[in-house]
């Protein structure tokens, strides 16, 4: 009886000291910056997204709003929105959006600097993300 007795109590020993050594978890990275903090432009968001907006919008989200800001509002010192009049298809057509993810460009209209290319993504990737961007556009009465 004396043999698991003293196990239980080793392992009580081991675990309390695992316990007290452990490191402290890291702690969570901060939330994505809101559309309104460092935002350059206020937008109205459309009623609803189409099937193929929606899955821009999961993209942008995750590989555009970073620079471009949570709606592609912009984000102040960092990148500029694509809700803004020099982004309306007669100015930047859906295929300069393209090339711009394929091979980056430099910097033309704004004093942010140079856009570099993008990894990862598809052409139907950005298409998605055009849609969104353009459904974005619209609700903001840039056509």
């Amino acid at each position: 009886m004396l043999k698991p007795l003293a196990a239980l109590a080793i392992l009580a020993l081991a675990g309390g000291l695992w316990w007290t050594t452990r490191p402290e978890p890291a702690a969570p990275p901060p939330p994505p910056s809101r559309a309104g903090s460092d935002a350059l432009v206020q937008i109205t968001l459309p009623q609803t997204l189409d099937a193929q907006a929606q899955l821009g919008q999961g993209i942008f989200a995750q590989t555009c709003a970073a620079c471009h800001g949570e709606a592609a509002v912009g984000r102040d010192g960092i990148g500029p929105p694509l809700v803004h009049r020099i982004y309306e298809p007669s100015h930047h057509a859906d295929e300069a959006f393209q090339i711009a993810v394929a091979q980056g460009v430099r910097a033309h209209h704004w004093t942010f600097g140079n856009m570099p290319r993008i990894e990862g993504l598809t052409r139907g990737d950005v298409a998605a993300v055009i849609a969104y961007v353009r459904t974005l556009q619209r609700a903001n009465g840039i056509n």
